[in-house]
């Protein structure tokens, strides 16, 4: 089994709820979440993102508005909508809980051992 394999695995299964977060504090250009998340050292490509960005769209939580570009086309900027407001305090509730059940797991193991 390939470590680097499982660990990527584990860091697309996080992708959309780090969108939803970046987008959290207003709205923001592809590019600039693209930046956020390689900061963060998640890596993610404009392939993968605007699809992602596409389906959140479609689901119906985020919104976009395009602002013209004095240095190119014009760039469409999302934001979250109400419900995807709504969706991500779930999300962040959900992942507080999965991450104090992994962690706990984690000590009862390294006590044993």
């Amino acid at each position: 089994m390939n470590i680097e394999n499982t660990k990527a695995q584990m860091r697309k299964g996080v992708l959309e709820f780090c969108i939803l977060s970046i987008l959290s504090n207003g709205e923001h250009y592809p590019t600039e979440i693209i930046e956020k998340m390689k900061s963060g050292k998640l890596l993610i490509v404009e392939g993968t993102l605007y699809p992602l960005l596409t389906r959140l769209k479609n689901d119906g939580l985020l919104a976009y508005r395009w602002v013209e570009s004095q240095s190119g086309p014009p760039r469409k900027y999302f934001v979250l909508t109400e419900e995807g407001r709504t969706f991500l305090k779930g999300l962040t509730e959900g992942w507080k809980e999965l991450t104090d059940s992994v962690n706990q797991i984690i000590q009862q193991t390294n006590k044993t051992n």
